[in-house]
């Protein structure tokens, strides 16, 4: 470690203290214990960053989601209303659902409710928005003090123009692809916009109880994870419930995330989310944490060819104590990823293992964490390593020569 680095850590634990958080404190009930044993400085909270109430087309008071999403062990949750005007939207030739997303009075509400829920050091409640296009895709965004919709921006480029000058909050601006591959125009096929690439910072692999990799891959398209890196975003991978019930955070075997950071608080997870130091999970109360080359998931990695080592987190609770779980390494490849290798490990131990990577092969990497026994209900090609149940996913790491 260098000096830079010890001061950079040392800060990070004097902000975690001032913001109540304990280091190695339990998760939710049943759960793993929140400390890294790969990784200091950060703290594992459990995130739900896609959420709807009556304030656009969900079924629960928005006053009850924040305490609902608590209750569920989870420590950090966003209300993600869609702004859409229906009205306009049909005017517009569009077509799409004719209901009323947020008005500036909802986005006021959201606000408010997200203030009065927050507590730093215990619990981070944030107001987003969901940015919803019928065909080309739906985009949540985090962290801006105004909202949009497609009848104001209403083309994907027009709405990361938006965001670049909307970073308004001292977190900044951020947003993230949600249920890639559902609408038909996929964000313009992920046509990639350098200027706001660090702000775009996740892909969603795990959206109520799916699993995207292989969406869209029957029907002759690309996996979103391939399309989305290949076009050169290098977002984070997250999981979430999109809950539009009253059952925030409820619901066993929805998508969910988990984010190592260094403050609990939202400035906290606003730096983890550009850091792309999370994970998709749909399992409550999982800890993973993954180093490649000795650098954590979401980071770049100087490499060129040749054996780099993982080391790899992975417990969740004692119930899961030596549970044998796949995990996969997932690299580039078309339609699918290709899998450069499997390993067997088990819950609750520190494992290593060893892989053989050439960026020649291309510059991404992933993790998919994988029950060998319970088969995918998405699955890929016949055959496909990953057609079994996935439980995780880390977010990538980049290879640079």
């Amino acid at each position: 470690m260098t000096t830079g680095e010890g001061i950079v850590e040392a800060a990070a634990l004097l902000l975690s203290a001032a913001a109540g958080t304990q280091l190695g404190t339990p998760g939710p009930e049943g759960g793993a214990d929140r400390r890294s044993r790969i990784g200091r400085g950060t703290l594992l909270v459990h995130a739900d960053l896609h959420n709807h109430t009556l304030l656009s087309d969900g079924a629960g008071d928005p006053e009850a989601a924040f305490p609902s999403m608590r209750k569920a062990g989870l420590d950090v949750a966003a209300l993600t209303d869609h702004a859409i005007r229906g009205a306009s939207v049909e005017g517009t030739g569009l077509g799409g659902t004719p209901w009323i997303g947020l008005d500036r009075a909802g986005w006021r509400r959201a606000g408010e409710i997200a203030d009065a829920h927050d507590r730093p050091g215990e619990f981070t409640a944030i107001r987003g928005f969901e940015w919803s296009h019928p065909q080309l895709g739906h985009v949540n965004a985090w962290f801006t003090d105004e909202f949009t919709d497609v009848a104001t921006q209403g083309g994907i480029s027009e709405f990361y123009r938006w965001l670049t000058r909307s970073s308004g909050t001292p977190a900044g601006g951020l947003a993230g692809f949600n249920h890639p591959g559902r609408e038909r125009g996929c964000f313009d096929g992920f046509h990639h916009i350098p200027a706001v690439t660090e702000q775009m910072v996740s892909l969603e692999m795990f959206n109520r109880d799916d699993d995207y990799l292989f969406v869209g891959v029957s029907a002759g398209g690309t996996s979103p994870l391939v399309a989305c890196l290949a076009a050169g975003w290098r977002p984070g991978l997250l999981g979430v419930s999109d809950e539009h019930g009253a059952e925030w955070g409820f619901p066993e075997g929805r998508g969910r995330a988990g984010l190592w950071v260094r403050e609990h608080s939202r400035i906290g997870v606003a730096e983890a989310l550009r850091a792309r130091r999370f994970f998709a999970t749909r399992v409550a109360g999982l800890r993973l944490d993954a180093t490649l080359g000795g650098v954590r998931m979401g980071s770049a990695l100087r490499h060129r060819q040749g054996p780099v080592e993982f080391v790899l987190d992975l417990a969740c609770g004692p119930s899961w104590v030596g549970r044998t779980m796949q995990v996969q390494v997932l690299r580039p490849d078309t339609p699918v990823p290709a899998v450069a290798a499997v390993i067997e490990v088990r819950c609750g131990e520190l494992s290593r293992f060893t892989v053989p990577v050439s960026i020649a092969d291309g510059s991404w990497i992933v993790l998919r964490v994988a029950d060998p026994d319970s088969p995918n209900t998405k699955p890929g090609p016949e055959g496909h390593p990953a057609n079994n149940h996935a439980i995780a996913y880390t977010s990538p790491w980049f290879l640079h020569p």
